[in-house]
């Protein structure tokens, strides 16, 4: 059990500091300096809640830090979206850094401040559901002995990690101080939408009570509009 553990604590850091350093070289190589601020203050906003949560989650849920390590779909469906939006994803942190580097477009500093704040609050949603969802495996499926959550924020939205994963990733680029940046971010939510209809198709199917509960929680994703 401890030997597992440390297996599953060392998995993590790789793929923790394989990110960070992802990460880094999409923003910094274009940018052409490390001296891009908005690039670290991003870094910082990201990778240090990210490093608590797998803390908290390796020490009180590590079987949930497992499945969220694991993203290999098994649906064509999602494979697609997964790439779709990894590129998006990719493209958009390229851009930020060559947006500062030539100096295309200028986010005002009040927004920047504005989307840091809405990006810890999304993430604090983010530990939120895990803390309620004890299901919440980072591939669509249906698990062994799964059950229908529709309390906290499932009694809101039925996706609630989509909802914060939708806030965090459209904040990003306005953290990073790039509108071409943000532009391409907003593929996510037509990415996200066709994630969700796939993955509801399943859920009913597969797990008992889902049609009940889209009975009972009307919208999908964003509160009193879908």
């Amino acid at each position: 059990m401890q030997h597992s553990k440390y297996k599953l604590a060392l998995n993590a850091l790789i793929k923790y500091f394989m990110g960070l350093v992802i990460v880094s070289l999409l923003l910094f190589i274009p940018a052409g300096t490390v001296s891009y601020v908005n690039g670290w203050l991003f870094i910082a906003l990201l990778f240090i809640p990210m490093f608590f949560l797998g803390l908290i989650l390796l020490i009180k849920s590590p079987k949930l830090l497992e499945k969220r390590l694991n993203s290999k779909e098994k649906r064509k469906t999602q494979s697609k979206v997964v790439a779709v939006s990894g590129i998006a994803f990719m493209i958009s942190f390229l851009m930020a850094g060559i947006d500062y580097r030539f100096k295309l477009t200028v986010v005002p500093y009040w927004i920047v401040a504005a989307a840091s704040v809405v990006l810890l609050i999304s993430y604090g949603l983010y530990a939120e559901v895990m803390r309620e969802n004890a299901y919440l495996s980072r591939t669509v499926e249906v698990q062994e002995n799964q059950q229908v959550i529709d309390t906290g924020l499932y009694g809101i939205v039925r996706h609630p990690m989509y909802m914060a994963t939708l806030l965090l990733f459209l904040s990003i680029p306005l953290v990073l101080c790039s509108w071409i940046s943000f532009a391409i971010m907003l593929v996510y939510p037509i990415v996200i939408v066709a994630r969700i209809k796939d993955e509801e198709q399943l859920l009913e199917k597969e797990l008992n009570g889902y049609k009940e509960y889209k009975n009972k929680v009307k919208y999908r994703l964003i509160p009193f509009i879908w």
